[in-house]
């Protein structure tokens, strides 16, 4: 069955830069779109980056873009998500989430409806 396991997540400063890990099994990982969404306390849920499948499509959230990465390791089955330049505003839980959605639906979706499986989450805190 599908699943999916985020790590990487802890405390770090402001400006700081923290790697999460999206570890995937059963399916095809370059078949399936893959997003990162996050949920802080009394917050709605974001989605922050996603890759489509095939990996032609890539989104990043304006409030991230230029400070987050998201890249997928075939070989590993993994999905990454770099985060730099922490900011304070960036708590939140992380999850990533993921759906066969064919590469011209691309992969975005804010309100995560078309994400058919999520992963448990990992906590990420900014904070001096």
């Amino acid at each position: 069955q599908v699943q999916l396991a985020e790590s990487g997540g802890g405390l770090v400063q402001p400006g700081g830069s923290l790697r999460l890990s999206c570890a995937t099994s059963g399916f095809t990982l370059d078949l399936y779109a893959i997003a990162w969404f996050r949920q802080a306390p009394g917050k709605e849920r974001e989605e922050v980056s996603c890759i489509s499948s095939g990996g032609g499509s890539i989104y990043h959230a304006d409030s991230v873009r230029g400070r987050f990465t998201i890249s997928r390791d075939l070989a590993k089955n993994t999905v990454y998500l770099q985060m730099n330049s922490l900011k304070p505003e960036d708590t939140a839980v992380y999850y990533c989430a993921t759906a066969a959605l064919g590469p011209g639906y691309g992969c975005y979706d804010p309100a995560g409806y078309e994400y058919d499986y999520w992963g448990q989450g990992t906590q990420v805190t900014v904070s001096s």
